[in-house]
């Protein structure tokens, strides 16, 4: 449903001048006039408005950066789910992330290509629509050294064994809150993304640095 410029407003908390300038700058789309006065914005604006504050507000992107992303990605505002999608999608990887094709990945990596395919079968490397990026490139160099001082590969496994059970319960109850009540899928987006971007690693690194500090408590007992 068409929206004036006044309920946009409400919807997104933000100023007709803000509003504005995301449209003279193409973040969003023309609004329709078939009245002098009257503008009406597609409801996809919402949505639209709600991601641009996202990565101001918790990834300091300036408005250059957000066309960028803008122009690189294919998002569906009108869809929450494939806008969570590409999002994660884009939060993956570094912004300023290089990338590479294939054959420039395996030279780059000093990788065979049955070392790659062995590393994407087992879910340690993912290929993104780009290609490799700069950040599959350090990891690289990360399972070399783990193989040079014999870690159990068993870790990694570990990761993206927890990893997909992870993003399973995850996207079966984000679809259930989702369908819940459909009024409060921007403010349902918001929680899920706030919630698998920040308070996931938290409680991951807080419990791993709290088992390390349990260990070495342990250790120090033994030696006394």
């Amino acid at each position: 449903m068409p929206l004036k410029m006044k309920h946009l407003m409400e919807q997104t908390g933000e100023s007709k001048s803000t509003i504005l300038f995301y449209v003279k700058e193409g973040l969003l789309p023309e609004p329709e006039k078939p009245k002098p006065n009257l503008h009406l914005y597609d409801e996809s604006c919402i949505n639209i408005i709600k991601f641009i504050k996202y990565l101001q507000n918790q990834f300091s992107y300036s408005i250059a950066q957000i066309k960028g992303v803008f122009n690189e990605n294919k998002f569906t505002f009108e869809d929450d789910f494939s806008m969570m999608l590409r999002s994660l999608e884009l939060m993956g990887g570094n912004p300023n992330a290089t990338w590479y094709k294939d054959e420039d990945f395996l030279e780059l990596g000093e990788l065979t290509q049955k070392e790659l395919d062995t590393y994407l079968a087992k879910g340690w490397l993912s290929k993104q629509e780009k290609g490799f990026s700069s950040q599959e490139l350090k990891l690289v160099e990360l399972f070399k050294r783990a193989k040079e001082l014999n870690l159990n590969e068993k870790l990694f496994d570990t990761y993206v064994e927890s990893a997909k059970k992870i993003a399973e319960i995850e996207y079966r109850l984000g679809a259930e809150m989702l369908e819940s009540d459909k009024s409060l899928n921007n403010e349902h987006y918001e929680l899920l993304f706030d919630t698998i971007l920040t308070l996931k690693p938290y409680i991951f690194n807080m419990h791993t640095m709290k088992e390390h500090q349990k260990q070495m408590e342990l250790k120090n007992e033994r030696v006394i």
